[in-house]
């Protein structure tokens, strides 16, 4: 079959897929977007999360045909997508204008409003880091680096719904995203700093 979505703003078509084929698969393997990791294919490990109409699934576990006209947010796009978010005020916390809409992340018709520029989506180069990329490389959250696509997806996530994540809500938002590397701690201290950096450009 075929499938037609849009991805990091650009719209997409997939075709030949089968029945049982992956979100995971068509992004890394039909579309060359290999920053979504393929680790455990059972959503136990969060490697390959992406947004969905503007809430972090794993990919793995979606099936292609499911995406048809819908809008995915990958980590390649994920500076393009939080820029156009603080350029067009969604996000933040769900009374300040986001999308949120009672089930957190954008609304579809607010993920929609934005589209990376350039080859920007296809790489991520030439793009200003968002601020959960850049907090993520100065508090040293970064190792190996096969989960950190997954856990930064998660992270902008939860500090679109949440400007001001406890260290609870950080744990919770990120209980599905394994990391094999760190001690979590410096993940954690790269949420917080992203959360002050936030707050402090408001």
């Amino acid at each position: 079959m075929r499938v037609n979505f849009t991805v990091n703003g650009r719209q997409q078509e997939a075709d030949d897929v089968w029945e049982g084929e992956s979100l995971l698969y068509v992004l890394r393997e039909r579309l060359g977007l290999p920053g979504s990791k393929n680790a455990c294919e059972q959503g136990e490990c969060g490697s390959c999360t992406v947004r969905l109409d503007g809430v972090p699934v794993c990919s793995c576990l979606v099936a292609a045909g499911q995406v048809e006209g819908r809008d995915v947010v990958t980590v390649e796009g994920l500076a393009e997508f939080a820029k156009q978010r603080e350029e067009h005020g969604h996000g933040g916390a769900c009374g300040t204008g986001g999308g949120c809409g009672g089930k957190g992340g954008v609304s579809l018709d607010a993920a929609k409003q934005w589209s990376a520029k350039g080859s920007d989506s296809q790489t991520g180069e030439g793009v200003e880091l968002s601020t959960i990329q850049q907090a993520f490389i100065d508090a040293g959250a970064v190792q190996c680096g096969f989960c950190t696509p997954g856990l930064l997806v998660q992270a902008d996530a939860l500090l679109e719904e949440n400007s001001s994540p406890s260290d609870q809500d950080i744990r919770e938002a990120l209980s599905g995203n394994l990391c094999r590397c760190t001690g979590y701690e410096k993940i954690l201290d790269a949420v917080r700093l992203a959360a002050a950096r936030q707050g402090e450009a408001v």
